[in-house]
């Protein structure tokens, strides 16, 4: 699953088709980004991300989600 996000986003949500996840991620001041999995409905905290740049943050995100799914 690839991501987006701009550090200077506050909320993104991202959609995997293969595993019909929903990945949420908001920020408040876009250095500390949380990431939520799971559906529209009921989402968990699954970890945050700390990042200076949207590739920093894009390698981040993926990470935790590729992490949260090998566990899953």
């Amino acid at each position: 699953m690839d991501f987006d996000m701009a550090i200077g986003d506050n909320f993104a949500s991202f959609f995997d088709e293969q595993t019909g996840l929903h990945v949420f991620v908001d920020s408040f001041d876009n250095e500390h980004f949380a990431v939520r999995i799971g559906s529209a409905e009921e989402s968990i905290l699954v970890g945050s991300v700390k990042a200076a740049s949207d590739e920093e943050l894009n390698a981040k995100l993926k990470k935790c989600y590729e992490l949260h799914i090998g566990s899953a």
